[in-house]
């Protein structure tokens, strides 16, 4: 069997990141990605990369200074393998990650619980869109900041050729415990896909 199909049993578009439907959905993010994050939000305290794949993203978070700590449900080789971040007691005064996308507001549910500060989750910009989620995060908790990116991100799997462009539009979503109520948009400016490629 194919496992190369995307979500909805469609084939699996080429410029299009896809799933793992044995279980994990790894795909490493580019470095530029988690720049333009650090680049503009601040972190004080540790910060716990609670999906962290083989490590790309939590290699760009020691730039920012603070403890870094690493886990997975999966053993890519990185961090503390077999940790089950949606099961997990542990808390962190930061938490970064991209989830699985089948798990994302799950991720929301356990971030909201276990980060003292700051929790940032890596998502598609439609995680705005959704009845459902308009019930439940956006109307309960809704994300302190949402910065949009200018450029297309594109996932690869590990060891793939990197080429061509992403067609999905995604966007870091923060939510700041010390910060006022209410959702701020903002944009990245462009230029961290070349500065950091």
């Amino acid at each position: 069997m194919d496992k190369t199909y995307h979500l909805n049993g469609g084939f699996k578009p080429t410029t299009k990141r896809f799933a793992d439907l044995d279980g994990p959905d790894f795909y490493p993010t580019p470095a530029w990605a988690t720049h333009a994050l650090i680049d503009n939000e601040r972190f004080r305290g540790d910060i716990w990369e609670s999906a962290c794949g083989n490590g790309a993203m939590s290699d760009v978070l020691e730039h920012t200074g603070q403890q870094v700590i690493s886990s997975d449900l999966f053993n890519r080789g990185y961090g503390e393998a077999g940790h089950d971040f949606l099961t997990s007691k542990r808390t962190a005064s930061n938490i970064v990650t991209n989830p699985p996308y089948n798990a994302a507001e799950g991720f929301v549910a356990s971030g909201l619980r276990a980060a003292h500060h700051k929790f940032a989750l890596l998502l598609r910009l439609a995680f705005l869109e959704g009845a459902n989620r308009q019930k439940t995060i956006f109307t309960e908790s809704p994300p302190s900041r949402v910065w949009v990116f200018s450029e297309r991100i594109t996932f690869y799997p590990a060891g793939a050729q990197v080429k061509g462009s992403g067609t999905t539009a995604y966007a870091w979503f923060v939510w700041d415990k010390d910060a006022a109520s209410g959702t701020e948009i903002k944009w990245f400016k462009p230029g961290y896909k070349e500065k950091f490629r």
